[in-house]
């Protein structure tokens, strides 16, 4: 595995544990077994179907939403539905599993969580309805126990497993974008260029530091944060611009696809997958998961309020909820020990990311590729005042939660 510098605050998210059905609007329709059955057994393993279609606006539709206790399948096909592309599976707010990228007329795909007795959610983003109740008959999963340190120490690792899936989940996004590039295809790249922004957004502050071997870390051109995300306003002239932000200016700037946006697109499919390797060489303590989730809100007010991260495209509402999740999956693995220390700490930052969230929630738009309003001059002129001040409100109390889950002996 190769050695890289880590960053000075690293929060490397992780895979993302939890089925939490994306944040789309998902409509639930009843089947007939549905509430009073649990889902069948198949060689042990309970079995759950979801279908994604565009009927009344976007529907997630759950054959069973009762499960036994145990290991339990759940199969997402995406039958019509362009505005739904993501399941989750969630649990107090930690995403426990999911599934993204779903195009519709994409064969089934499935993932196995076991689950201990109680209460889930299934999201879905852009469907009508985006959350169902799930639930899971049983044995009831053990109450946080431990000492804090224990606590803390175990919700670092759950961190890292969600941040290990969304680079995963990156990986295939980039993918797609490249195979759209690749083909000329303007269209649908530019369709598919917003899918594939979110995934870095949330992990954004774990990489900032990694250079790669062979390189000075002041050398721009071996640092994957640069190398992937960088911006006209941050352009190094000596190693030129590269990542998301030169195939955004060739696709909705330029308006046209080049052997150069191939070649880009290439070079960006290349540092993904490396990126992909070195996340799973990274471990993380209490404090780097509290500075990253700060660190990321920071990215909010500094590129996404302003609307100079996405400069050509506007997809920047698209970031900000990349942001924000980010940070919120940090602060949620980190909360059962922070409950500890201090409830009220956690119950102000729980509160008003909640807040946030139904702020954002006010500019989802299905009809637009990333389920969000385009950023433009006249929203930003009305609403980022707005949206400053929401994220500040929240900022005050979660820059607080460093210094004490650091200050816990054994974290």
């Amino acid at each position: 595995m190769q050695s890289v510098n880590r960053p000075l605050n690293p929060l490397i998210t992780a895979i993302r544990l939890s089925v939490l059905v994306a944040f789309s609007s998902c409509a639930w329709a009843s089947v007939a077994a549905t509430g009073s059955t649990p889902a069948p057994l198949k060689n042990g393993v309970s079995q759950v179907n979801i279908t994604l279609t565009s009927k009344d606006g976007g529907s997630c539709v759950l054959d069973h939403n009762k499960a036994k206790a145990g290991p339990i399948t759940f199969t997402v096909t995406n039958e019509t539905a362009t505005a739904i592309s993501e399941v989750e599976l969630l649990s107090n707010n930690r995403i426990l599993g999911e599934k993204e990228n779903l195009a519709p007329g994409l064969p089934a795909v499935s993932f196995t969580q076991t689950l201990d007795g109680g209460s889930y959610q299934i999201y879905c983003p852009g469907a009508k309805n985006e959350l169902a109740n799930f639930t899971v008959t049983g044995k009831k999963a053990q109450q946080a126990t431990g000492s804090v340190a224990t606590l803390l120490e175990a919700g670092t690792k759950g961190y890292a497993t969600y941040v290990n899936g969304v680079v995963s989940d990156m990986v295939v996004a980039t993918n797609r974008l490249k195979a759209d590039i690749d083909a000329g295809n303007l269209e649908q790249a530019k369709a598919d260029y917003p899918r594939a922004r979110p995934f870095y957004e949330r992990v954004e502050s774990d990489v900032d530091g990694f250079v790669l071997p062979g390189f000075k870390a002041t050398d721009n051109a071996g640092n994957l944060d640069y190398l992937i995300d960088m911006r006209a306003s941050n352009l190094d002239p000596k190693v030129g611009w590269h990542g998301f932000h030169a195939i955004e200016r060739d696709l909705f700037k330029n308006g046209k696809i080049t052997d150069e946006t191939k070649q880009l697109a290439t070079e960006l499919q290349s540092n993904v997958n490396k990126l992909d390797t070195l996340v799973k060489s990274l471990n993380y303590k209490p404090e780097d998961l509290a500075n990253g989730a700060a660190d990321l809100l920071e990215e909010v007010q500094n590129t996404k309020v302003t609307g100079e991260e996405e400069e050509f495209s506007h997809f920047d509402l698209v970031d900000f909820a990349g942001n924000v999740e980010g940070a919120q999956q940090a602060f949620a693995f980190l909360a059962p020990g922070l409950t500890k220390i201090d409830p009220d700490l956690t119950k102000r930052v729980t509160d008003e990311f909640a807040a946030v969230k139904a702020l954002l929630n006010t500019y989802r738009d299905p009809s637009i590729p990333g389920g969000y309003k385009y950023y433009t001059s006249d929203l930003k002129a009305s609403d980022a005042a707005k949206l400053s001040k929401r994220i500040q409100a929240l900022q005050e109390p979660l820059s607080k939660i460093a210094e004490k889950v650091a200050t816990v002996k054994g974290a």
